[in-house]
């Protein structure tokens, strides 16, 4: 089992990121793929939160995932299926600074078993690798938004 954990600061607060990362047909701007909604929220849920099932396509692979939880201090989800990783689940927590109340904490972990065929040290290269440069492209995103203020 592979468990990937990164963190990071973003000038934003947890329901600005929440909404961010909920807004499945906009992630391509942040992670290297492209994601387009299968199936809705479920009902009564917070658009694209619990039950939303998204498709993604990245390096040669399609597969779907679905938000499994999502609030503004946590939101869960996981690969259906076994491909391009098996027993895959992710778990973003957000986490607003008690001192600064604009700046949150995400903590991004990510639980995975690598395909046979790939070692697991080089796949959780990768992974952390994207989800790094994710989370940074994020974090401009949001201190470029301040400064139009």
């Amino acid at each position: 089992m592979i468990e990937i954990n990164v963190k990071h600061s973003v000038a934003a607060t947890p329901e600005q990121l929440r909404t961010l990362l909920l807004a499945h047909a906009d992630l391509g701007r942040f992670f290297n793929a492209q994601f387009k909604v299968l199936t809705p929220q479920d009902s009564g849920e917070i658009s694209g939160g619990k039950g939303t099932i998204r498709q993604i396509k990245m390096q040669g692979t399609t597969f779907k995932e679905q938000i499994i939880t999502a609030d503004n201090s946590h939101i869960s989800y996981r690969i259906l299926g076994d491909k391009p990783v098996a027993q895959h689940r992710g778990d973003i927590y957000l986490k607003a600074n008690n001192t600064q109340p604009s700046l949150t904490e995400i903590s991004y972990h990510i639980r995975c078993i690598a395909p046979l065929w790939l070692p697991d040290f080089i796949l959780a290269f990768f992974i952390k690798k994207d989800v790094s440069q994710a989370l940074k492209k994020i974090a401009s995103y949001f201190q470029e938004k301040r400064h139009e203020h």
